[in-house]
Protein backbone atom coordinates (compact mmCIF):
# COMPACT_ATOMS: atom_id res chain seq x y z
CA UNK A 1 0.00 0.00 0.00
CA UNK A 2 3.00 2.06 0.44
CA UNK A 3 4.42 2.34 -2.89
CA UNK A 4 1.04 2.74 -4.55
CA UNK A 5 0.16 5.30 -2.06
CA UNK A 6 3.46 7.02 -2.94
CA UNK A 7 2.47 6.85 -6.55
CA UNK A 8 -0.83 9.02 -6.01
CA UNK A 9 1.15 11.74 -3.76
CA UNK A 10 3.57 12.10 -7.00
CA UNK A 11 0.53 12.62 -9.47
CA UNK A 12 -0.26 15.24 -6.49
CA UNK A 13 2.98 16.79 -6.94
CA UNK A 14 2.34 16.94 -10.55
CA UNK A 15 -1.14 18.47 -10.22
CA UNK A 16 0.37 21.49 -8.31
CA UNK A 17 3.02 22.12 -10.10
CA UNK A 18 0.84 22.20 -13.22
CA UNK A 19 -1.65 24.45 -11.32
CA UNK A 20 1.50 26.99 -10.13
CA UNK A 21 2.11 27.13 -14.21
CA UNK A 22 -1.21 27.81 -14.21
CA UNK A 23 -1.42 30.34 -12.14
CA UNK A 24 1.68 31.91 -13.35
CA UNK A 25 -0.08 32.43 -16.55
CA UNK A 26 -3.60 33.62 -15.59
CA UNK A 27 -5.09 30.62 -16.21
CA UNK A 28 -7.56 30.14 -13.45
CA UNK A 29 -9.86 27.31 -14.63
CA UNK A 30 -6.91 25.04 -15.20
CA UNK A 31 -5.29 26.53 -11.98
CA UNK A 32 -8.21 25.56 -10.01
CA UNK A 33 -8.75 22.10 -11.43
CA UNK A 34 -5.33 20.98 -10.87
CA UNK A 35 -5.27 22.32 -7.35
CA UNK A 36 -8.69 20.40 -6.83
CA UNK A 37 -6.77 17.58 -8.17
CA UNK A 38 -3.80 17.60 -6.01
CA UNK A 39 -5.56 17.70 -3.26
CA UNK A 40 -7.96 14.64 -4.16
CA UNK A 41 -5.03 12.48 -5.17
CA UNK A 42 -2.73 13.38 -1.94
CA UNK A 43 -6.30 12.43 0.26
CA UNK A 44 -6.33 9.31 -1.38
CA UNK A 45 -2.47 8.62 -0.93
CA UNK A 46 -3.28 8.73 2.59
CA UNK A 47 -6.25 6.40 2.29
CA UNK A 48 -3.70 3.88 1.19
CA UNK A 49 -0.97 5.00 3.59
CA UNK A 50 -3.27 4.43 6.52
CA UNK A 51 -4.38 1.09 5.35
CA UNK A 52 -7.77 2.03 4.21
CA UNK A 53 -9.16 1.52 0.56
CA UNK A 54 -8.97 3.64 -2.35
CA UNK A 55 -12.50 5.09 -3.35
CA UNK A 56 -13.91 6.37 -6.34
CA UNK A 57 -14.68 9.70 -5.81
CA UNK A 58 -13.85 13.24 -6.55
CA UNK A 59 -15.72 14.40 -3.12
CA UNK A 60 -12.68 15.88 -1.48
CA UNK A 61 -15.65 15.95 1.67
CA UNK A 62 -16.11 12.20 1.19
CA UNK A 63 -12.50 11.19 1.30
CA UNK A 64 -11.75 13.76 4.06
CA UNK A 65 -14.59 12.46 6.37
CA UNK A 66 -13.19 9.10 5.77
CA UNK A 67 -9.74 10.07 7.35
CA UNK A 68 -11.05 11.90 9.89
CA UNK A 69 -13.44 8.75 10.87
CA UNK A 70 -10.05 6.61 10.85
CA UNK A 71 -8.13 9.18 12.99
CA UNK A 72 -5.98 10.69 10.27
CA UNK A 73 -5.53 14.36 10.29
CA UNK A 74 -5.96 15.64 6.37
CA UNK A 75 -5.03 19.50 7.42
CA UNK A 76 -8.40 19.96 5.73
CA UNK A 77 -11.16 22.37 7.13
CA UNK A 78 -14.76 21.05 6.85
CA UNK A 79 -14.50 24.81 4.27
CA UNK A 80 -12.01 24.02 2.34
CA UNK A 81 -13.19 20.71 1.19
CA UNK A 82 -16.54 22.74 0.69
CA UNK A 83 -14.83 25.00 -1.53
CA UNK A 84 -12.96 22.38 -3.61
CA UNK A 85 -16.37 20.19 -3.68
CA UNK A 86 -17.53 23.15 -5.44
CA UNK A 87 -15.03 24.79 -7.68
CA UNK A 88 -14.58 20.93 -9.45
CA UNK A 89 -17.14 21.03 -12.51
CA UNK A 90 -17.23 24.27 -12.79
CA UNK A 91 -13.20 24.44 -13.27
CA UNK A 92 -13.86 21.62 -15.93
CA UNK A 93 -16.61 22.64 -17.71
CA UNK A 94 -18.51 25.40 -18.97
CA UNK A 95 -21.62 24.53 -17.08
CA UNK A 96 -24.05 26.59 -15.38
CA UNK A 97 -22.20 26.47 -11.13
CA UNK A 98 -24.00 26.44 -7.71
CA UNK A 99 -21.72 29.82 -7.22
CA UNK A 100 -23.61 32.34 -8.62
CA UNK A 101 -21.94 33.30 -11.81
CA UNK A 102 -18.40 31.51 -11.41
CA UNK A 103 -15.84 33.65 -12.30
CA UNK A 104 -12.11 32.41 -10.63
CA UNK A 105 -9.85 35.24 -10.31
CA UNK A 106 -6.53 35.31 -9.21
CA UNK A 107 -7.60 34.93 -5.53
CA UNK A 108 -9.36 31.46 -5.42
CA UNK A 109 -6.46 30.45 -7.46
CA UNK A 110 -4.18 31.54 -4.59
CA UNK A 111 -6.61 29.87 -2.38
CA UNK A 112 -7.11 26.99 -3.54
CA UNK A 113 -3.19 26.45 -4.21
CA UNK A 114 -2.54 27.17 -0.76
CA UNK A 115 -5.05 24.41 0.50
CA UNK A 116 -2.92 22.31 -1.82
CA UNK A 117 0.00 22.70 -0.51
CA UNK A 118 -1.38 22.46 2.91
CA UNK A 119 -2.84 18.81 2.34
CA UNK A 120 -0.08 17.63 0.38
CA UNK A 121 2.94 19.31 3.37
CA UNK A 122 0.59 16.60 5.64
CA UNK A 123 0.57 14.23 3.03
CA UNK A 124 4.16 14.19 2.89
CA UNK A 125 4.68 14.02 6.36
CA UNK A 126 2.73 10.66 6.75
CA UNK A 127 4.80 8.89 4.59
CA UNK A 128 8.51 9.72 6.04
CA UNK A 129 6.64 8.73 9.42
CA UNK A 130 6.36 5.44 7.50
Amino acid sequence: MFAEGRRWLGYAEENRRVAALCMEGNLFNPCLQNAQQAVEKALKALHLVSGLPLKRTHSIGELRGDLLRARVDPSLSEDAADLLDTIYLPSKYPLGSVLPHFEPDAEMARRCLAIADQVLAAAAKRFSQE
